[in-house]
């Protein structure tokens, strides 16, 4: 199964939000926001502050790919 953050970043434009903006709203490393926009994994803490500081749900943010879809 893979992930994909396609979901978070249609937020942050209905939101006028960039990249930077998530970095500094949330408190996210340059890293982790470079993980996101590769698709890779990240920690539950991560994804739970990005929900937190957009005021949404996970499945907002991500999708879950079964490995046969990909």
């Amino acid at each position: 199964m893979s992930v994909s953050y396609r979901k978070l970043w249609h937020l942050l434009l209905d939101k006028k939000l960039k990249k930077i903006d998530l970095e500094r709203k949330v408190g996210l490393s340059h890293y982790a926001v470079l993980q996101l926009s590769k698709d890779k994994d990240v920690s539950t803490e991560v994804l739970t502050k990005i929900c937190d500081a957009l005021d949404c749900g996970i499945d907002d943010i991500v999708d879950f790919i079964p490995a046969n879809k990909r």
